[in-house]
């Protein structure tokens, strides 16, 4: 009776290890947000390399698509193999890594710049698992999730905004690449005042190998989900200029878009634990379609920027819903361990499809695209969950 109490309360202790301090929480939500600080103001400084006749525009989908999808792999690498030990270390190594990465950026052009952006998903990988360890092992990890998104998008929109309004206007993408490399060096103290590891995600997650059939299905609607919005947000500027609207307008909007994700991730974090995360798909699903009804329909600046608007507002409640829904598949958490790799390969693959069907003169394809990924998409995750419900497995 005695070994099976202590055996009880070791899972459970196991199940949510957590930083000892709020010193070492905000150390590896920081690491995350510098690891995806790329996706808030990629789309800005990539349609700059495109302004500047130095990326084409597949070369921009190609180019969105390599740099996560070295992240995706590096970040499900490392949660198969890397024990969460020596974090400081890799912080202090990823960030270095990092930031050589994005000042390698400055003056590339054409394969050159596909080449450095594919380099920095490695170490954005490494910082990014860091923090996916630290949500995996909470009790409510949608709540952390949103918390960690909530500050990835302040630090997006104020880097988004300053490139917008001076930086890529004076300067071009150099600029705004020159910047974000000098940013990205803030990850060496916050590598520094890391925790030195993490303990074990649960006894039954202790082995090794892969998720179980479910898990695995639960990253593949992941996959499609994530995928779908990614191939249309990545065409922004591209898109705004298939309307007749300027540079300075998709700029606008990504920076209302930016400021609404606030609001999404506290939305997030607020609903986190209240409610299930099924309803939150259905009606993020509806509004993605509405948003792209729009953009297809020639639309005024304002309205171009409100659509925009709410799709940030939508990205970022469904986001970390993602992680309820892959334990819900796989109570063993192996599949959450592996859901942040899911969704970067999911922003890496819309992307590349979309560029396969894109030319400077006609965008609009990926619309249809972006909805066909979506339907694909929230068809796996519905019959994930109606089949937990009858066998009594909900979240």
């Amino acid at each position: 009776m005695v070994e099976q109490d202590e055996s009880a309360t070791t899972d459970q202790a196991a199940a949510h290890v957590v930083p000892h301090s709020p010193f070492e929480f905000s150390a590896v939500i920081l690491l995350g947000v510098l690891a995806l600080t790329i996706i808030g103001v990629g789309p800005a400084l990539l349609g700059a390399l495109v302004d500047e006749h130095r990326l084409s525009a597949s070369g921009l989908g190609l180019t969105a698509m390599l740099e996560l999808l070295c992240m995706g792999v590096t970040t499900g690498l490392a949660g198969a193999f890397l024990k969460a030990e020596r974090l400081r270390t890799v912080g202090l190594i990823g960030t270095l890594l990092l930031a050589a990465a994005d000042v390698g950026t400055v003056h590339a052009s054409g394969g050159y710049v596909l080449a450095m952006r594919a380099l920095a998903g490695v170490p954005e990988g490494l910082l990014l698992w860091i923090t996916v360890g630290l949500i995996a092992r909470s009790d409510t990890p949608e709540r952390i999730a949103g918390i960690f998104f909530t500050w990835q998008v302040i630090v997006q929109l104020a880097l988004a905004a300053t490139m917008a309004a001076y930086v890529v206007r004076h300067f071009g993408a150099d600029g705004g690449f020159a910047i974000l490399g000098l940013v990205t060096l803030v990850g060496i103290p916050a590598a520094m005042m890391a925790p030195r590891g993490y303990g074990p995600l649960t006894h039954a997650a202790g082995t090794s190998g892969p998720p179980p059939p479910r898990g695995l299905v639960a990253l593949l609607g992941t996959l499609f989900f994530v995928a779908a919005n990614g191939a249309v947000s990545v065409y922004l500027q591209p898109l705004a200029h298939q309307a007749g609207l300027s540079a300075d307008v998709a700029r606008t909007a990504l920076t209302f878009s930016l400021a609404a994700q606030i609001l999404g991730g506290l939305l997030a974090t607020a609903l986190a634990g209240r409610v299930r995360y099924f309803p939150i798909f259905v009606v993020v699903s509806a509004a993605f379609l509405a948003i792209w009804v729009v953009y297809a329909s020639q639309p005024a600046a304002w309205l171009f920027i409100g659509a925009n608007m709410l799709s940030g507002l939508m990205g970022l409640v469904v986001g970390p819903f993602l992680v309820p829904m892959t334990i819900e598949a796989d109570p063993s958490r192996r599949a959450a361990m592996q859901s942040a790799g899911a969704q970067l390969f999911g922003g890496a693959l819309g992307p590349l499809l979309a560029s396969f069907i894109v030319s400077d003169k006609q965008i609009h394809g990926v619309l249809v695209l972006g909805a066909v990924l979506l339907a694909i998409g929230l068809a796996i995750i519905a019959s994930l969950h109606f089949t937990s419900r009858r066998s009594g497995q909900t979240v």
